[in-house]
């Protein structure tokens, strides 16, 4: 379960998704995911779908692997959709014993999952085809009009950054002592829920010891070369925005439009 997170990887390959500058893509997966809480039928959801496919496609990452970072939240997913189908009221469709269906309940609660799995999906292709080092150019970048108001916008980029790039760390460490503890005995799966909450502590403990380890390491390593902030910093490789960037600001642009327009129409009842 834990190899199954991409949140946070780089997939390696050449597409045309990989070579955009990292503020189209941070610009354009915020657009996207706001965009999808402004449909009201499922012509919109229709429009997002296509459009993310048709991204999917040009970033070349295999679907398969950017579609098993789903079941992490599969059980997330399921809290949702049955909140939203029994607590919704309505016009009644099924009654079970004193829990009740409703029609808008069935709506939302299929608007509510749509919506996640396509928010976490596009979450996905953003940070499999931008590296570390670009996600953090590009978020200093976005933020720095806060400078005005005092925000230290190079640090608060970096640390979002570094802890992004944590997580893939972390899970693959989890693993490895999750295994280790297993074959000395451990059992991770058996008992009530307060046994299985005791069983974590012989792994929580030494993963707290890595990821601090590795933090100390980390800031060895910055300040053996030197790092004293963003102030006076040079880019090895500054952003500059090419053709392919301002072409793919049109796409976002004109899907913002059509899905939006198309989506609040009353086709197929309101959402």
């Amino acid at each position: 379960m834990l190899r199954d997170i991409t949140l946070g990887q780089y997939y390696q390959t050449e597409s045309i998704i990989h070579k955009m500058d990292p503020r189209v893509k941070l610009g354009g997966t915020l657009l996207y995911i706001i965009s999808l809480f402004f449909f009201q039928n499922f012509l919109g959801y229709a429009v997002s779908v296509i459009f993310l496919g048709i991204v999917i496609r040009l970033s070349k990452v295999p679907f398969k692997f950017m579609v098993k970072g789903m079941k992490a939240i599969v059980f997330l997913l399921m809290i949702t959709v049955v909140f939203n189908l029994f607590l919704t009221p309505g016009t009644p469709l099924v009654t079970l014993w004193r829990l009740t269906i409703t029609r808008e309940g069935l709506r939302m609660a299929l608007s509510m999952a749509v919506r996640l799995t396509l928010l976490i999906i596009g979450s996905s292709v953003m940070t499999l085809t931008t590296t570390p080092n670009n996600l953090t150019d590009g978020l200093e970048k976005m933020m720095r009009p806060l400078k005005i108001f005092k925000v230290p916008v190079h640090e608060v980029a970096m640390m979002m950054s570094i802890a992004l790039r944590f997580i893939p760390i972390l899970l693959e460490e989890t693993d490895k002592i999750m295994k280790a503890q297993i074959a000395r005995g451990a059992d991770f799966e058996s008992g009530n829920l307060i046994r299985r909450a005791k069983a974590m502590v012989p792994l929580l403990v030494p993963l707290f010891i890595s990821a601090f380890r590795r933090a100390n390491d980390l800031a060895m390593a910055m300040e053996a070369r030197c790092y004293r902030g963003g102030e006076g910093r040079t880019k090895m490789k500054p952003l500059v925005y090419h053709k392919r960037d301002y072409a793919a600001y049109a796409c976002i642009a004109l899907y913002l439009v059509v899905s939006i327009i198309l989506g609040r129409l009353n086709l197929w009842g309101s959402m």
